[in-house]
């Protein structure tokens, strides 16, 4: 997969590894589009981004995914990068006799089903192009969850598995690539707010390995220590959950 000249979309690109991720495909001569829920928040992000397009939309929002697609459509006919970026987390006891439904609600909104609409309602678009590409952005947690994130946790399980199949079904009759892009903790403010985050690694470390990710079609990226837990949770899914679950 190319590494510029691409048109990106990256959906939740105001901070974090999303904005990372707007800066560095920027920097390689990429045209670059970030979504965001809150329009100040994008604008901010947008300052930092010359020549970067920001559009205020919310994943969850079947209206405002409609009016996105329309406009990249419209605007953006060369669209060959969607990169799903967008989450929603919370830290819940699931020993606790309320709120898990409704968090996990969010969370399956958020990091699952809202990803599955997109695709779908953008891949004719990325079919026309000679060459692209859909990054699902999941986590270490999709091999083994973490107990005070166990939902959203669950959701990138999920996300992972919708992943694998679907890079196999676009495989058989189009040249869109699947990519999967799993970070360890990071960190950033979305980390820092289901906590450890300061402990993480640096988000420009997660593109950097997407980057080379595409350099070789490597499609599932397994970022720092998610690597380890991958080959230990085959080997002994015990320790893997010991290591993300420490007493």
């Amino acid at each position: 997969m190319k590494t510029t000249n691409n048109t990106v979309l990256i959906t939740g690109g105001t901070a974090g590894i999303g904005l990372e991720l707007a800066k560095q495909f920027n920097a390689n001569g990429n045209n670059v589009i970030i979504t965001g829920r809150d329009a100040a928040r994008l604008q901010n992000a947008v300052d930092q981004l010359p020549g970067v397009t920001g559009i205020v939309s919310d994943v969850t929002r079947a209206a405002d995914v409609d009016q996105l697609v329309a406009r990249l459509q419209a605007e953006f006919p060369r669209l060959n990068v969607v990169i799903n970026n967008a989450g929603r987390a919370f830290v819940h006891d699931l020993a606790q006799a309320d709120g898990t439904y409704e968090k996990a609600a969010e969370e399956i909104a958020t990091n699952y089903l809202s990803i599955i609409r997109l695709n779908e309602k953008l891949l004719p678009i990325l079919r026309q192009q000679a060459e692209a590409a859909i990054v699902d952005v999941s986590s270490i947690v999709a091999y083994t969850p973490n107990h005070i994130i166990a939902t959203y946790s669950a959701t990138k399980a999920a996300l992972h598995s919708y992943t694998v199949s679907l890079r196999h079904a676009l495989a058989k009759n189009s040249r869109v690539k699947v990519f999967e892009l799993m970070p360890p903790l990071v960190n950033t403010e979305f980390s820092s707010e289901i906590g450890g985050g300061e402990h993480g690694i640096p988000p420009s470390v997660v593109a950097e390995e997407l980057l080379k990710a595409f350099e070789n079609n490597d499609y599932e990226v397994r970022v720092g220590n998610t690597a380890y837990i991958y080959e230990l949770s085959r080997k002994s899914p015990d320790e893997a959950f010991a290591v993300l679950n420490p007493a």
